[in-house]
């Protein structure tokens, strides 16, 4: 059991429609590794850096299909890394990824699907959700749906594209 923050800086969270996904990332997906392993997501924060009033309307919610051809590598302001030095590492440790070199992983749109509603406004607008005691968003497995979630901007919500800087932290099992 080791919590681990997945952070990105600089994001241009693009708007894309329910059950699709813009190329070029613009998103945050957390993706199980193993059939049996359980991921809690503990806690999601977004900043906005965007140098005008935008609306973003993120979401945090399950993929419906992952992304495909390897995840790009974490770079410049994104990384991922345990919150203890002192933690050992995963036999099995999740996939986070900004970007694929592929297909982009692609949000579900089924309607029961959990989904955490995380809208601000971009223009120096911080949102942060942190889980209650098992409140927490469960992610098992490797597979779509219920392997992965992704934190994204949703167009059919109303959001438009804008830069941010955010951090998901998670705790495998």
């Amino acid at each position: 059991m080791a919590k681990r923050i997945f952070a990105s800086g600089n994001v241009t969270f693009t708007a894309s429609a329910a059950g699709s996904q813009a190329t070029g990332g613009g998103y945050m997906t957390v993706v199980g590794s193993a059939a049996t392993q359980i991921t809690d997501i503990l806690e999601v924060m977004i900043s906005g850096k965007a140098t005008a009033s935008t609306v973003a309307a993120m979401y945090l919610n399950r993929a419906s299909t992952l992304g495909t051809g390897g995840a790009v590598a974490l770079a410049g302001q994104n990384s991922d890394g345990a919150m203890n030095p002192a933690t050992a590492a995963l036999a099995s440790p999740v996939v986070v990824a900004v970007d694929y070199t592929t297909n982009e992983a692609i949000p579900s749109s089924t309607v029961t699907d959990g989904r955490l509603q995380l809208g601000l406004n971009l223009f120096g607008g911080i949102i942060r959700w942190n889980a209650a005691p098992t409140q927490q968003m469960t992610i098992i497995s490797a597979s779509a749906p219920g392997g992965s979630v992704i934190l994204w901007n949703s167009s059919s919500g109303g959001g438009s594209s804008g830069l941010a800087d955010a951090h998901i932290i998670y705790e495998s099992f």
